[in-house]
């Protein structure tokens, strides 16, 4: 196994942890892990990638190591546009000038790719593992998603304990059933941490603040992120499990190839499927996933 040695880096006025693996004067590749994850999901794809790569991965705030902004202040919520400025205030920190090579998860491939379109001139390569953006939402639902909004503000979501580690393990094994359970051990001690209940009872708790889970009170803006994905100059990759579950789930009643037409505003994008895998694409076939990055970004 590659060993990551950690960072802790200071951006919008939040301390965020850096994960870092490889020598530093190797090319990078920039790294962003999905919704309820941490950049130590990263580790398989790390460690089978067949050249000398330096890749840099933060736990996005809210996440991980990195600090929870919405549990200090009290809640409120966590928002996409602040994701994109932690990642610009962190290029400017590792690369200051030149492009870069962009790898995001799920939520992370959508701030890379909406990222590409705002600084284009910034980004080289932009390698985007199973994400899909979020069903087209119309003006009609935003008085109820404000209300909803309201009512979590006033009792915000929990997140509930595991009694040991293993129990973290068999949650990622129940969520993701092609997980290995060395994988699944792995995962646990660095998606969870040891905490001792008011009566003195030990257990483990997620990293990840559960103010995540708050229903989000902005509407998605199919047109508004289709024209900034139009200004993306680099060249794209989307990666995909075949029947993607969670393609199906956001896709919903609209016919996938109806609903992939969104990606016809990328000016050069391109589609790799990858057999075997779910959505955790990167802990199902990290070998896959890893030939497939070091092939477009060394090219």
């Amino acid at each position: 196994m590659n060993l990551s040695r950690s960072e802790f880096v200071t951006v919008n006025g939040i301390r965020l942890h850096v994960r870092r693996w490889g020598a530093e004067d190797a090319p990078v590749l920039f790294m962003l892990h999905g919704w309820m994850d941490v950049a130590a999901s990263f580790q398989f794809v790390v460690d089978a990638l067949g050249g000398d790569w330096q890749v840099i991965a933060p736990d996005m705030r809210g996440f991980g190591l990195s600090d929870w902004p919405a549990a200090q202040q009290g809640g409120g919520g966590y928002w996409f546009h602040d994701y994109v400025a932690d990642l610009d205030a962190l290029l400017d920190h590792y690369a200051p000038q030149g492009e870069v090579n962009l790898v995001g998860h799920s939520l992370g491939a959508n701030v890379v790719c909406f990222y590409a379109g705002v600084r284009p001139e910034r980004v080289r390569r932009v390698v985007d593992l199973e994400g899909f953006g979020l069903p087209a939402a119309v003006p009609a639902q935003a008085p109820g998603r404000v209300r909803d909004w309201l009512d979590e503000m006033r009792k915000p979501p929990q997140l509930r304990p595991y009694a040991t580690l293993a129990d973290v393990a068999a949650r990622l094994t129940k969520t993701n059933p092609r997980l290995l359970p060395a994988r699944a051990r792995f995962l646990a001690q660095h998606w969870s941490k040891p905490v001792t209940g008011e009566k003195g009872e030990g257990g483990y708790m997620l990293l990840g603040d559960p103010a995540h889970k708050m229903v989000n009170p902005v509407l998605y803006r199919l047109e508004e992120i289709m024209a900034v994905w139009a200004c993306v100059s680099a060249k794209v990759l989307h990666v995909e499990a075949t029947n993607s579950e969670t393609l199906a789930r956001i896709a919903g009643k609209v016919p996938i190839d109806v609903f992939k037409k969104r990606f016809e505003a990328f000016p050069d994008w391109r589609e790799r499927l990858i057999e075997d895998a779910g959505h955790m694409v990167h802990h199902d076939q990290p070998e896959a996933v890893a030939r497939l990055i070091e092939a477009f970004c060394a090219g």
